[in-house]
């Protein structure tokens, strides 16, 4: 008798450890999937803050800035146009991100929708620098060569404010990029380890 219930206490114990383990895996699959999914969403939102931004200045702050100022018709339309084209990335990206699905893609499709992600994200970035330069030389030719009700002079102090303005909304903007570059790439590697270690609990 003491026998028999000695093995229906162990077997009892047995039981209680297994689920104790089940629910401690459960918790841990728990916890990586919300840190996964912090980090997904850090990424969405940086890309919708650039996308709302560039539109913002597109559509409101830039034409308010050509209505009171003497820019030209022509300068006005480059610097629109590069904004526009510029958003072409930023509007794939988020179209990548609405797909991202934690509760519903396997980690294969995720990852593959990650490497996607990662590829528009490095096609991006020298033909964005290239159309931000050309789109600066043109507004200068435009304005500096063209533009004659401006009265722009290289022995005036207005040339040399309008280029220290330029250089500072260079040095902002890059300053800006590299801090949300380092941080877009601290939380593409936190949503990677994720993915690797939830493919462990779908073997």
């Amino acid at each position: 008798m003491e026998l028999e219930e000695l093995k229906n206490s162990w077997n009892a114990l047995d039981k209680r450890l297994a689920d104790s383990e089940v629910v401690n895996l459960r918790i841990v699959k728990e916890l990586i999937t919300q840190k996964t999914k912090t980090a997904f969403e850090g990424i969405v939102g940086h890309n919708l803050y650039s996308f709302v931004v560039t539109l913002v200045i597109m559509c409101i702050v830039f034409p308010l800035v050509w209505m009171h100022t003497p820019i030209t018709l022509t300068s006005f339309i480059i610097v629109e146009a590069a904004m526009a084209i510029g958003l072409i990335p930023q509007i794939r990206k988020l179209l990548l991100l609405s797909k991202f699905d934690l509760g519903r893609k396997t980690t294969s499709q995720l990852s593959g929708l990650v490497l996607r992600y990662k590829k528009v994200c490095h096609d991006e970035l020298p033909w964005t620098i290239g159309i931000v330069a050309t789109a600066f030389i043109a507004f200068y030719i435009s304005e500096l060569g063209f533009n004659t009700a401006a009265g722009y002079s290289f022995a005036t102090n207005r040339i040399l404010l309008v280029v220290g303005l330029t250089l500072l909304t260079f040095a902002l903007a890059f300053a800006i990029g590299l801090w949300q570059r380092r941080r877009h790439a601290q939380q593409m590697q936190e949503i990677e380890q994720g993915l690797a270690e939830l493919r462990e609990f779908e073997e």
